[in-house]
């Protein structure tokens, strides 16, 4: 065995059979006895043998692996569109490579060039929040690989794409607090060239205007919606002596510091202030008072994602793709942090 690495032909040497008897029975070829497969695969397992993807997706075409990069898989949400990317993969016996950019633009180009060189047969993103150039991306396309991008996408590449309506939920989300009384709603979002903080601050803006609200744009908080950005806007907003009667984050990490702030400085929740986060994050059904979140139907996406990247995988002609776009519904989901006293 060279470097202490079993192959096949080491197998073959074992069992006194050829190289090629030993691939049907590894790749389970209908030509090969069962009993020869049950000696091949216990000699394999004496041997340590590992298949070497590379050299198996250079003589089939296929290495059975997708690649999904997510800016973070510790969250809720990019955790439970991987579990719905899975279970659709696995299905049709493909394989994951999960990796994480962390919302690093650096991390997330190696991350790319790392798929490409193990010979994924494609790739799943969620684009991270400090990417503004994605020529990564298109390396990808330019290699003839199917590249479907979700939840963070960019109009930039011409490519299938699964999102949620993220106006719609702010939107509501935010009607919703305007109907609870509230005048004065802060907002706590991020980026813009990122499509959902962009999406999500034009829904609540549209929300105040259709209720005769004028925007103020000291309310509207920028940061990176981790929970310290969340206490750190709220503590400014109560330091700065900014009246305000509700906060609408575009993520529940960093309402939640919010929370924690407002009730730091003596606010009551929700007599003094009201709250709405986005994310349905599982922490949000725990707090005092639970949370009013808006939930981005993951595992739905993750399925949808799948299911996309596989339509394109499977089409013959890879020169002539058609992108498409699915708009998942979200759900404002209602609890007590939002609500009228008297309706708790």
């Amino acid at each position: 065995m060279k470097n202490g690495k079993a192959t096949i032909h080491d197998i073959a040497e074992k069992l006194q059979v050829t190289a090629s008897t030993v691939s049907r029975a590894l790749n389970n070829n209908p030509r090969i006895s069962e009993a020869t497969k049950k000696k091949v695969l216990k000699a394999a397992k004496e041997l340590n043998y590992q298949p070497n993807n590379i050299a198996s997706a250079l003589r089939s075409g296929r290495s059975k692996l997708i690649g999904v990069v997510v800016p973070t898989a510790n969250r809720n949400f990019f955790s439970s569109v991987i579990r719905g990317i899975e279970e659709i993969a696995n299905s049709l016996n493909y394989k994951v490579v999960i990796s994480q950019s962390y919302d690093d633009y650096e991390k997330e180009m190696q991350t790319i060039e790392a798929l490409l060189n193990v010979q994924v047969d494609g790739v799943i993103a969620s684009i991270g929040k400090t990417t503004e150039n994605v020529d990564h991306f298109k390396k990808i396309l330019k290699k003839g690989i199917p590249l479907v991008l979700f939840d963070r996408v960019t109009n930039e590449l011409d490519v299938s794409q699964v999102v949620i309506d993220d106006y719609y939920g702010a939107f509501q989300a935010t009607e919703h607090l305007i109907e609870q009384g509230c005048r004065r709603i802060i907002h706590f979002t991020s980026s813009q060239n990122i499509n959902i903080y962009k999406e999500r601050k034009r829904g609540y803006e549209d929300a105040l205007l259709e209720h005769g609200i004028p925007l103020d744009s000291e309310l509207i908080r920028f940061s990176k919606l981790q929970l310290e950005d969340g206490r750190a806007s709220m503590q400014e907003v109560i330091d700065a002596k900014i009246p305000f009667d509700a906060v609408f984050s575009a993520s529940d990490y960093s309402i939640m510091g919010a929370m924690q702030v407002l009730k730091e400085n003596g606010y009551k929740l929700p007599q003094d202030v009201k709250l709405v986060g986005f994310g349905d994050e599982p922490f949000t059904s725990f707090t005092e008072p639970t949370l009013t979140t808006v939930n981005q139907k993951s595992i739905p996406m993750g399925n949808i994602t799948a299911e996309t990247f596989f339509e394109i995988l499977n089409q013959k002609d890879q020169t002539n793709i058609i992108s498409k776009k699915t708009i998942l519904k979200p759900e404002l989901i209602i609890r007590n942090s939002s609500l009228n006293i008297q309706k708790i």
